[in-house]
């Protein structure tokens, strides 16, 4: 199921369509590094290509190959 949210991002509102999964795993990823999914999506939006929602599930995607990676060297 797709799910629309409206973040902030350099004092402009703008709407956000993920599925569930992606929305789940971006609010992990922020709880883990202490911060807000607002915060998150502004650092992710600094470097991205493409539109935004396509660059978060891209981030979601490298945050879960970083852990496999992580997981199979150890």
């Amino acid at each position: 199921m797709i799910k629309k949210r409206s973040v902030d991002i350099a004092g402009h509102k703008t709407s956000v369509s993920l599925e569930a999964p992606f929305w789940d795993a971006l609010t992990a990823i922020a709880k883990r590094r202490n911060m807000s999914i607002n915060q998150l999506i502004i650092e992710i939006d600094k470097d991205r290509v493409g539109n935004l929602s396509s660059a978060l599930r891209v981030y979601v995607l490298r945050e879960a190959q970083a852990t496999i990676n992580q997981a199979a060297t150890a």
